[in-house]
């Protein structure tokens, strides 16, 4: 059930209240017994989590969808095949694709 946020224009108490969306809304205000009480316009109380279509389309808050990441994996393969007389690296013994 949401919870709304009334207000009081008679005397300015204010009360978050519990109700379903079909319950009707309250006009009497408890404090001062005024038929000033209303509905007040609040924020949305969810949050969106996850990694759907929220996450990888607006998360950013630039408006536009993110490039696709480059692969860093592929980048020491292409130098390391480009130079076939470089040193193995330390550690590996020679027994890798590093050199």
């Amino acid at each position: 059930m949401p919870i709304y946020a009334y207000r009081c224009s008679a005397c300015g108490h204010a009360k978050d209240v519990l109700q379903k969306m079909s319950d009707p809304v309250l006009s009497t205000c408890p404090a001062c017994g005024a038929e000033a009480f209303s509905k007040q316009l609040t924020a949305a109380g969810f949050q969106l989590k996850g990694s759907g279509w929220y996450v990888t389309d607006f998360k950013g808050g630039s408006g536009t969808t993110s490039a696709p990441a480059t692969s860093k994996a592929a980048e020491p393969a292409a130098a390391a095949s480009s130079s076939s007389d470089a040193a193995p690296a330390a550690g590996c013994g020679g027994a890798c694709a590093c050199h």
